[in-house]
């Protein structure tokens, strides 16, 4: 992390660290799509003990880095959230393309 004196400082780097987690947003989106396009039904889009497992996941790689478990929590379960949205849309462009579901 670097030392910043001014709120100018700061805003950059937060600028800066928005833009690296914008793009590994991006990537872990492409993995929800890949996974809307290998999942053979759309009830296995939601696996809620996964959802648990990633948050359990999370929280204690947060503990580690030293991120507030207040944020890590709330914020990984809304992202959990969008991608299964997400993941519908893949999983039903795919059943529509192909005619399944």
């Amino acid at each position: 992390m670097v030392k910043c004196n001014t709120m100018q400082e700061v805003r950059r780097e937060i600028d800066r660290l928005d833009r690296e987690l914008v793009k590994l947003l991006a990537e872990r989106q492409g993995y929800i799509e890949q996974a809307g396009r290998i999942k053979g039904e759309r009830s296995a889009v939601r696996d809620d003990a996964r959802i648990e497992d990633v948050v359990e996941k999370v929280v204690a790689e947060a503990d580690r880095a030293g991120l507030s478990p207040a944020i890590a929590e709330p914020v990984w379960r809304l992202l959990i959230e969008k991608s299964i949205e997400h993941e519908y849309t893949v999983f039903d462009a795919r059943a529509r393309k192909t005619g399944t579901d």
